[in-house]
Order: structure tokens, then sequence, then C-alpha cells
């Protein structure tokens, strides 16, 4: 059963949506970027888009469509890709849903210290308590933001965590590619 539609607020709402759709695609997926605009405004400057996306119906006069754009280089550092964005002011927020591992605090003592990126990757793939997570993270424009953490062996839509600052690194990365 989809949680989606319980969603106190419009951002969250997008962010699980998002999740749900990523979920639907499985596991070791590469990371997607999304562009959230204002339904009533997609709706009434875009008639045709919107007929696409199957809105021209929906009665909800507040909310935001999730709109995927084009892939995300692999052979490019995800925080160089997000320095090189601008959105056009239609844009009302953005999202990114991308799979990492995560230790849990307790391990990060257990770090070897000195390791290179490459080796503390290793390091961590190998770490008996690493856990892979599915983050999907939401700005807007006004500084709004909202995440969803789903863990691979808790895959399931009742079990996927929301909170505006799971993830604070990768939404103020995300925040940033509204600043001129």
């Amino acid at each position: 059963m989809s949680n989606t539609s319980m969603a106190a607020s419009p951002l969250t709402r997008a962010v699980l949506e998002i999740d749900e759709y990523a979920s639907g695609l499985g596991w070791d997926q590469p990371a997607r970027l999304f562009a959230l605009v204002d339904t009533a405004r997609l709706r009434a400057e875009e008639p045709v888009l919107a007929a696409q996306l199957g809105l021209e119906d929906e009665q909800q006069t507040s909310g935001l469509t999730p709109i995927e754009q084009d892939e995300i280089p692999a052979d490019q550092p995800l925080d160089e890709f997000l320095g090189t964005i601008a959105w056009p002011d239609a844009v009302a927020g953005c999202a990114l849903t991308v799979e990492r591992l995560m230790l849990p605090p307790s391990a990060e003592a257990q770090v070897p210290q000195g390791l290179d990126e490459e080796k503390l990757a290793r390091w961590v793939a190998d770490h008996p308590e690493r856990q892979e997570v599915r983050m999907t993270v939401a700005v807007l424009r006004d500084g709004a933001r909202e995440s969803a953490l789903r863990l691979r062996e808790k895959d399931s839509s009742t079990e996927v965590l929301t909170g505006a600052d799971l993830v604070p690194g990768l939404a103020e990365a995300l925040t940033a590619t509204f600043e001129d």
C-alpha cells in the first residue's frame, strides 16, 4: 500500500512518489535527477505536457510534479555534476535519488586511518555492518527540504523513513543548484 497520498506536504508527497518510482526500477540503479514543477502551473502553462503526464484530470489544486531529467553521467563525480546545473524559473525545486552504502555510527571508530577514497569505499563495502540505502532528497527554491531513506533489507513502502534533515549534505548540494 502506498503512503504517498497520505503525506502532509506537497514536497513530502513528491519525495515519496520518486521513492516509489525508484523502488519499481529495482536496486543497483544509477542516480536519477528530477525537476519539481508546480502541478497547477504545469497544467495551465503546458497543457499538452500535463496531459502526457496524466495530470489533466487531477483534482488536486496544489502539488509538485517530478519530471525526470537526462541521465547523470556515470564518469563524473556527483558533486561536480551538480555544480553544472542551473534551473529555469519554472522549476520550483529538484530532487535526486541515489544508492549508497552506509555504516552505523558505531563503525566510525573502526575506520582505518590514511585510506584514499577508493580504499575507503572498498573497506565500507566489505564491512559486515554495511547497509545498502536508497536516498531520495528534494529541495525547493525557498529552502524547504525533504528526504526519504529506504534500506535494501527493509524494502517496503511502509519502512521508508522521511525527514527534512536526513541527508543534509546532499540537500545543501541540491540547494546550491538554485544559486546564481
